[in-house]
C-alpha cells in the first residue's frame, strides 16, 4: 500500500529513479520519541511516548476524525518546561496509554526551587466514540509545599491527511477558535462547505484560559494530590458528547474486551508467544471499526486508518478459521461500494471492488481521486476467492445468496474490463495520470521490473493475481452448486483450468526456476525470483512440482533472512534490504507463503517460517509485528533492523499469528457434515500445546486442545456444546 506525500519540485525526480509522486511516504528525519496510537471506530490518536502532540519532527500526529486533524498541539508543560519521562505503556488491550512523568531540576532566581522527582504526573489517555480523554493526577511525594504552573498548550489546524502526508494545496478554508471559562471551541470552515469543529474542554476550570493554552496554578501540600482532566470533541453535533472519564473509561475497557467474543482465543504453553497473540488480537480489535455492514479492519495507523479492499480481504482471509464474522463484514461493505460506473479518475469499472475509501476536505473536492478509489487489481479476485472460502468455511447460504449478484458482478469485470488486452489474463494500467501506476500488493513505482533492473510498461499481468482469479473462479463454481446453477459451475470450473495450463505457459521461467514476477505490456515475461511466486502458491494453481521447486527457494538463503522470506531475492536486480517492496520482509507475504507451502505438503518449511516471525516478533516493542521490517541477515542475538516508517500496529501484519496457527494445525472445515479436520497437523518446536477456546461450527462451539508430542499430534475435545466431529488426517 503506497501513500500519498510531499509534492514540492525538490522532489520532482526522474521516475526511473525517484519516487513517484504523489504516492510516497517521506522519512527525513525519526521521531525523537517513541509514539503510541490508539484508535476507536473513525477517530485515532498519534501521541509521543510522553503523551503529548505536536513535537514530532515530520508532523504526523495529532487527533483525527474522518480523515481530519482535529487537533495539531496538545503539550503539558510544568512552569513552561517539559517534565522528565519516567514510562509509558499500552494497556494489553490498547484500551489505555499511561504515562509516568516527573518534575525536572526547577529553578527561581538562580538557585533551585523545586528538585527533580519530587512531583509526579500519571497521564491516563484513551480514546471513545469520537472523543479523547485526559486525566492527569499530579502526586507530591516531597516533604515541602509545592506551587506549580502546569499549563495545557493546544491547537487544530484542521489539516487533511494527505497535508499531514505532505501535499500540499494552494487554498485552505479558514479557522477560528472561542474561548469560555473552561473550553475551546476550534473550527474550520472546509472549501467543500462542511464546518468541522473541535471542542477541547479542560475540568475544573482552568486559573487561564487564553487561545492556545490553559493554566491551572497548583499548590500541593507533602503527600497531596490531585486530578486535572481534559477532553478532545471531535464531532460536537454528534450524539456521542463526552461523559465523565471514569465513565468513558469503563466503558472503552468494556468494548475493548468486547469485539472478539464471537470468535476462537488462542492460548499456548508458551508465555512469550501468548504475549504476541494478546497484542495481535488487542491491535486487531482496535483496528476493527462498527461498520453498518458489520465489523471492518482498517489497515493501519496512521497512514491507513480507513476501509482499504486488499487489506480488509487479505486480514479477512487470514482470520477465516478463527473468526468469520469479519470475513463476513468485509464482504458486505465492499458489495455495498463495489463500482456501477465507469470512471477514469478513480480507476472505476462496474464490477470492480474497492481500493480505498476517503472522507476528508480533500477527497471531496476531488482534489485527490481516493474518496471511492478503485485502482487495485487484486480486490476484485479477492472479493470472489473470501465470499467463496467463507461460505465453505460456513456454510452461511443467506449471506451468499445476498452476495451473489455481486460475486457475479466481479466475475464479469474479471473476464471484462479486467481483462485489457484480452489475453486471458486481468491486468492493470491506471487511466489517468492521478491514479496508482502498480495497482498490486506491491504498489511502489520500481516494484514491477525486468531482469535487468528496467522498469516494466503495462498493461501489466502480476503472476500471484492469475493465482488469484483461479482460486475465486474455482471457489465461485462451488457457490454457484449450492445455488443450484450447474451450467455457471461447469464453465466457472472450465475457465480455472484453462488459465491453470495458459498461466504455466506464460510465466514459468525455467532459467530461474520460478514463476516470473508479470508479464509487461508485451507480454514480456518480467523474470525476476519475486516473493509473488510465493504467493501463487496459496491458490492452487501451480503443479506440484513447480511448487516443490519455489517452495526450496523461498526458503534458500537469498530470501530467507533468519525472520523471513524477503520480498525479492538479494541476488536480484533493484534488491535493496531497506526498501518498501524490494528486499523487505512483510510478515503477512510470509504468512500467504506459508499458508501455500502447507498446501503443498511442505508443512517443515511453512513452520520453518513461523519460527522466525515469532522470534522477530519477539525482539519488538509490544511483541507487535509491524508492517514490514528490513530485509538484512539475521545476525546472531541482534534484532531484526526496523523500517523507519512501516504502520504499526496494521492489519494484515497483526494477524500473523493467527494465521501461522490455522496453517500449521491444517484446520478444515465441513459445516453441513459437522466435521473439523486437521490436516496434517504440527506444531512447531517452541509450542507443546495450543487451547483454541470456542471453536465455531454453525451455531455449535468447542474448546479444542492441540499437544505436540515430538513430531506427532494428540487433540483432546475440552468442551462442546453440541455434536462436533473432530479428526485428524493424516496423508
Amino acid at each position: 500500500m503506497r501513500a500519498l506525500t510531499r509534492h514540492d519540485a525538490a522532489a520532482a525526480e526522474d521516475v526511473d529513479s525517484g519516487p513517484e509522486l504523489p504516492f510516497y511516504i517521506p522519512a527525513r528525519t525519526a521521531p525523537p520519541r517513541p509514539r503510541r496510537s490508539l484508535k476507536h471506530d473513525d477517530t485515532f490518536v498519534v501521541l509521543d511516548a510522553h503523551g503529548d502532540i505536536g513535537l514530532s519532527p515530520d508532523g504526523a500526529d495529532g487527533v483525527f476524525h474522518c480523515d481530519t486533524r482535529h487537533v495539531s498541539r496538545l503539550e503539558l508543560l510544568i512552569n513552561g518546561m517539559q517534565p522528565l519521562l519516567l514510562g509509558s505503556s499500552l494497556r494489553d488491550d490498547n484500551a489505555m496509554l499511561r504515562v509516568d512523568l516527573t518534575n525536572p531540576d526547577i529553578y527561581f532566581e538562580n538557585r533551585l526551587s523545586l528538585p527533580k522527582d519530587t512531583l509526579h504526573f500519571n497521564r491516563a489517555i484513551f480514546v471513545w466514540r469520537g472523543n479523547v480523554y485526559q486525566r492527569c493526577r499530579v502526586t507530591n511525594y516531597g516533604d515541602h509545599k509545592v506551587s506549580i504552573h502546569l499549563s495545557w498548550t493546544f491547537g487544530a489546524d484542521f489539516a487533511d491527511l494527505f497535508e499531514v502526508r505532505g501535499l500540499r494545496r494552494e487554498r485552505r478554508g479558514r479557522t477560528h477558535i472561542q474561548i469560555d471559562s473552561a473550553q475551546a471551541h476550534l473550527s474550520y470552515d472546509g472549501l467543500d462547505g462542511v464546518t468541522r469543529r473541535t471542542v477541547i474542554a479542560l475540568d475544573p476550570e482552568p486559573d487561564f484560559l487564553d487561545r492556545g493554552v490553559g493554566t491551572y496554578s497548583l499548590q500541593l501540600g507533602p503527600g497531596q494530590r490531585c486530578s486535572l482532566f481534559l477532553s478532545v470533541e471531535c464531532d460536537p453535533e454528534s450524539d456521542s458528547r463526552p461523559m465523565p472519564f471514569l465513565r468513558g473509561l469503563r466503558a472503552a475497557f468494556r468494548d475493548a474486551r468486547g469485539p472478539g467474543r464471537s470468535g476462537t482465543s488462542v492460548r499456548t504453553s508458551n508465555p512469550l508467544f501468548n504475549e504476541i497473540l494478546c497484542r495481535a488480537a488487542a491491535d486487531l480489535r482496535m483496528l476493527t471499526t462498527a461498520t453498518s455492514a458489520g465489523p471492518y479492519p482498517y489497515a493501519g495507523i496512521p497512514w491507513y486508518s480507513t476501509t482499504f479492499g486488499r487489506d480488509g480481504l487479505i486480514t479477512a482471509l487470514q482470520m477465516l478459521w478463527c473468526d468469520p464474522d469479519i470475513a463476513r463484514g468485509v464482504l458486505r461493505r465492499l458489495a455495498a461500494y463495489q463500482a456501477q460506473v465507469d470512471d477514469p479518475y478513480r480507476d472505476a469499472q462496474p464490477g470492480k471492488i474497492l481500493h480505498e475509501m476517503r472522507s476528508g476536505e480533500m477527497a471531496a473536492l476531488g482534489e485527490i481521486p481516493f474518496g471511492l478509489y478503485y485502482g487495485s487489481v487484486d480486490s476484485t479476485p479477492l472479493f470472489v476467492l473470501l465470499a467463496g472460502l467463507y461460505v465453505q468455511r460456513t456454510g452461511d447460504i443467506e449471506t451468499l445468496k445476498a452476495l451473489w449478484p455481486n460475486i457475479v458482478a466481479a466475475l464479469q469485470w474479471i473476464d471484462g474490463p479486467g481483462d485489457i488486452d484480452r489475453d486471458g489474463f486481468v491486468e492493470y494500467y491506471r487511466a489517468t495520470e492521478h491514479g496508482l501506476v502498480n495497482q498490486g500488493w506491491k504498489d511502489s513505482q520500481d516494484a514491477v521490473f525486468h531482469h535487468d533492473g528496467r522498469l516494466a510498461d503495462g498493461p501489466i499481468a502480476l503472476a500471484e493475481v492469475q493465482g488469484y482469479v483461479y482460486a475465486a473462479k474455482r471457489l465461485a463454481a462451488r457457490c454457484a452448486n449450492l445455488l443450484g446453477d450447474r451450467e455457471i459451475a461447469k464453465r466457472l470450473e472450465r475457465e480455472a483450468e484453462d488459465l491453470a495450463a495458459r498461466f504455466d505457459d506464460a510465466f514459468w521461467c525455467p532459467d530461474i526456476g520460478t514463476y516470473a514476477l508479470a508479464l509487461d505490456g508485451e507480454k514480456r515475461p518480467c523474470a525476476v525470483r519475486t516473493s509473488n511466486a510465493g504467493q501463487v502458491l496459496f491458490t492452487g494453481i501451480a503443479s506440484p512440482s513447480r511448487a516443490e521447486m519455489i517452495g526450496r527457494q523461498l526458503l534458500g538463503p537469498s530470501f530467507f533472512n533468519g525472520w523471513g522470506i524477503r520480498t525479492v531475492a538479494n541476488d536480484q536486480p533493484r534488491y535493496n534490504p531497506m526498501s518498501y517492496h524490494n528486499g523487505s520482509v512483510w510478515p503477512h507475504d510470509n504468512a500467504l507463503i506459508a499458508l501455500g507451502l502447507a498446501r503443498y505438503g511442505m508443512k517443515l518449511a511453512a513452520e520453518r517460517v513461523f519460527n522466525g516471525l515469532f522470534e522477530a516478533a519477539s525482539y519488538m516493542e509490544f511483541r507487535r509485528l509491524p508492517e514490514l521490517f528490513c530485509g538484512f541477515r539475521r545476525v546472531r542475538s541482534q534484532a531484526p533492523t526496523l523500517y523507519p516508517v512501516a504502520c504499526t500496529p496494521q492489519a494484515w501484519s497483526c494477524v500473523t499469528p493467527f494465521a501461522m496457527i490455522g496453517t500449521l494445525l491444517g484446520l478444515e472445515f465441513d459445516p453441513v457434515e459437522r466435521l473439523i479436520k486437521l490436516h496434517n497437523p504440527r506444531l512447531p518446536e517452541f509450542l507443546d500445546e495450543v487451547v483454541l477456546s470456542n471453536l465455531l461450527l454453525g451455531q455449535t462451539s468447542l474448546d479444542l486442545s492441540v499437544h505436540r508430542h515430538g513430531n506427532d499430534i494428540s487433540l483432546q475435545v475440552i468442551r462442546s456444546d453440541g455434536h462436533i466431529q473432530v479428526s485428524s488426517v493424516h496423508t
